[in-house]
C-alpha cells in the first residue's frame, strides 16, 4: 500500500496521511472535531478539488491546527505521495 505523511502530533499541528485507493475517503480525528469538524472537512475538500485529486484516502489527526496548517500539511503529503516510486 502506497502512502505518505506530513505533520506532527504536537499542539496546534496535525498529521495527515494520504493513501491511494479506488474511492475518496476522509477520516477526521480531532480534539476540536465537535466545534470545527465541518471546517476541517471543507478545507480538505477544497485542497483536493483545487488539485483535482480523486481516489485518495485522507486521514487527519488534528491537534487544533489552523486552516493554513491543514492546507500545507495536506499539500505536502500529496506531493510526497506523488514522489513515491
Amino acid at each position: 500500500m502506497t502512502y505518505a505523511t506530513a505533520g506532527t502530533l504536537e499542539s496546534n499541528d496535525c498529521m495527515i496521511t494520504v493513501t491511494k485507493q479506488d474511492q475518496q475517503e476522509i477520516i477526521i480525528d480531532s480534539i476540536v472535531k465537535e466545534a470545527f469538524g465541518d471546517q476541517i472537512l471543507a478545507v480538505i475538500l477544497d485542497v483536493l478539488n483545487q488539485l483535482k485529486v480523486k481516489n485518495i484516502k485522507v486521514h487527519i489527526q488534528d491537534k487544533g491546527a489552523l486552516d493554513y496548517t491543514i492546507t500545507a500539511r495536506l499539500k505536502t503529503a500529496l506531493k510526497r505521495l506523488e514522489d513515491v516510486k
